[in-house]
């Protein structure tokens, strides 16, 4: 194809008739609505954890759930993200993309009901295992419909909007949990533990209760948009995919672009003919590689930034660093209000700056707040005590401890015979423990806190109810030998609580973060990931990278706080800001500009790229 007719492509877009221009609209309507649930998914648990901490209990077994457990809930989605992305592109591939984003829609619809009505520890976290299958159809499939419906020009700004919209579910997600904790805090101000007890009951189911709708929309709107052109011209349906190309271009756009194909395909053939080989569909063909690892490095650094634990567990990271449980939250409200901001300029400058100068820019920023919020930490970290021995010899003969923390007891076990005085800052305490194979952290606890309950350990608190759950705890773990090892006390780790200003000086590097993340990994990698991919295993390649992605992010959530309990905070932003590197050198020395270039040009860039080194 001549390049008068690709520019006839690209600049076409502005000339389409009133019906087409809506249809569009319509169309990115839908797919942002599969990037609002994605959102959902990822934020939700933020708000509603603290709830359910307090107040869940498994009717089989009567315990609360424990860290382990808590991670575990946190960590299903991302597991069933992990598994459905291993099979999504094949799906995509055999039964289309609109089949599989109804499919992906269906699923979290029903995921809501499972845990918003769970009573045990099994139903919740197959919810969430839901929630997540149908988050990784949607992280795969919405991107790659996206890529194959819209055209050049547009093609940045449409999958910028599905990361847009994704941020608004964050940020939907954080203002509901902020609703709930003011109507909390509300009855706590009544004295009255059993009906704060079932109002914190009903604030976690209600906060899932209230994501329901949007997925009952996105089931709708999938029904009414068109099959993706490009696989139905894959699957020999030339005359459906010219009718759909027609939905959303003018006529003779669509032909162009139906041409385009048609010659791709021809090519594809003709190389088949003269080489008499059959040409196989498979990542490892040589001119496949470059894009496939490019993609697969950008979406695993992508994760290793830690993103999702710097939204996830943010009003944690803000306790610690010295804010107030109420500013803990708002400064979360903060974190995803930014993200949601900085995203609109993402998605303004992503089809005029384009993918790779955005990439370079944030992952660049990404790093400086990183290493400044490290900083932070560590210098607030040094003063952390481990007094894992005097903690040890608490530990009754059932194998369990219960600490009061208050000044006193602070002072006890850092050796301090004086008496606390008023002016003494207050402690955090968090003690890392483990039952044989197993490993657990308590929530933080601050010696100044009104809540006078003790630091409770105990073997319910750290194993999992049964072996499929210890499973996906530590796979190679022996749960039988742990129902009768020893309590172990690995750390019990006291520190001063920061100042107020060291928190706000942390909240303000996360904010800092978040801002870099969203102007560019933020929006650029769904399309890193669906343009990269050639036409032929784009939906595949697609898969397999978001597996390892899926996969770096899983292994981050399941061990953040352990490995936080341990390490501290500091130095996990610092081994973040070390993979975030990566990430930048990928982006600004071997990742290509896409930028206003069809799928099949990009495709002919990577073929060219290997002919000319050979």
């Amino acid at each position: 194809m001549t390049d008068d007719l690709i520019k006839s492509v690209v600049t076409s877009q502005a000339a389409l008739p009133t019906g087409r221009t809506g249809y569009n609209r319509f169309l990115l309507l839908v797919a942002g609505l599969g990037g609002l649930l994605y959102g959902v998914d990822v934020g939700i648990i933020a708000g509603a954890l603290s709830y359910l901490e307090a107040t869940f209990k498994d009717v089989a077994t009567g315990q609360t759930l424990n860290a382990g457990q808590l991670s575990i809930i946190v960590a299903a989605v991302l597991l069933g993200s992990v598994i459905s992305t291993l099979f999504a592109g094949m799906l995509a591939d055999w039964l289309g993309r609109k089949k599989m984003m109804i499919a992906s829609g269906i699923l979290f619809v029903i995921s809501i009901p499972l845990i918003a009505l769970a009573h045990g520890y099994g139903p919740l976290v197959f919810g969430r295992l839901l929630q997540g299958i149908s988050g990784g159809l949607i992280g795969v499939v919405i991107p790659l419909y996206l890529a194959e419906c819209l055209g050049a020009s547009s093609r940045g700004k449409g999958t910028g909007i599905f990361q847009w919209l994704l941020t608004l579910g964050i940020v939907a997600a954080a203002l509901i949990a902020m609703y709930f904790s003011y109507q909390v805090d509300a009855v706590k101000a009544l004295h009255d533990p059993q009906k704060c007890f079932k109002f914190q009951d009903h604030a976690w189911r209600s906060i899932f209760w209230v994501s329901l709708p949007p997925g009952i929309l996105f089931v709708i709107g999938s029904l009414m948009v068109a099959e993706s052109p490009r696989w139905l011209f894959r699957q020999g349906r030339k005359d459906a995919a010219l009718a759909a190309l027609l939905r959303s271009r003018s006529d003779e756009q669509a032909r162009i672009e139906l041409q385009e194909m048609e010659e791709t395909l021809v090519a594809e053939k003709a190389k088949v003919s003269s080489t008499g080989e059959k040409m196989k569909e498979s990542l490892v063909r040589r001119k496949y590689v470059i894009p496939f690892l490019l993609a697969c490095v950008i979406l695993a650094c992508n994760q290793a930034t830690g993103v999702n634990s710097v939204i996830g567990y943010n009003p944690t990271i803000l306790f610690q660093a010295g804010l107030s449980d109420l500013q803990s939250h708002w400064g979360y409200v903060i974190l995803t209000t930014v993200n949601f901001v900085f995203t609109i300029f993402g998605v303004m400058l992503v089809d005029k700056k384009g993918r790779k100068f955005l990439l370079s820019l944030g992952s660049a920023g990404i790093i400086v707040s990183l290493i400044c919020a490290g900083l932070l930490f560590h210098n607030a970290e040094k003063s952390r005590v481990d007094v894992k021995d005097a903690v040890q010899a608490m530990v009754t003969s059932d194998q369990k401890v219960s600490l009061p923390f208050d000044e006193a007891t602070a002072a006890s076990l850092l050796g301090d015979k004086s008496a606390p005085e008023a002016s003494s800052p207050p402690k955090n305490l968090i003690v890392i423990y483990s039952y044989g194979d197993f490993r657990a952290a308590t929530a933080v606890k601050r010696s100044n806190d009104p809540d006078k309950t003790p630091v409770q350990i105990s073997r319910a608190g750290c194993l999992p109810p049964n072996k499929v759950a210890a499973f996906f705890q530590n796979p190679f773990a022996d749960l039988d030998a742990a129902q009768t090892a020893p309590l172990k006390i690995d750390n019990a780790l006291i520190s001063t609580v920061p100042s107020e200003q060291n928190g706000w000086l942390v909240a303000f590097c996360t904010f800092a973060f978040m801002a870099f993340f969203a102007l560019g990994p933020g929006v650029c990698v769904w399309l890193a990931l669906s343009e990269l991919m050639p036409t032929r295993i784009r939906s595949n390649g697609m898969s397999l990278a978001l597996l390892i992605n899926q996969a770096v992010s899983t292994t981050i959530a399941a061990t953040f706080l352990p490995t936080v309990g341990k390490y501290g905070y500091g130095t996990l932003f610092f081994v973040f800001a070390g993979c975030t590197t990566v990430y930048f050198i990928t982006a600004a020395f071997f990742l290509p500009e896409t930028k206003g270039k069809t799928l099949e040009e990009i495709e002919e860039h990577f073929e060219r790229g290997k002919k000319q080194n050979l």
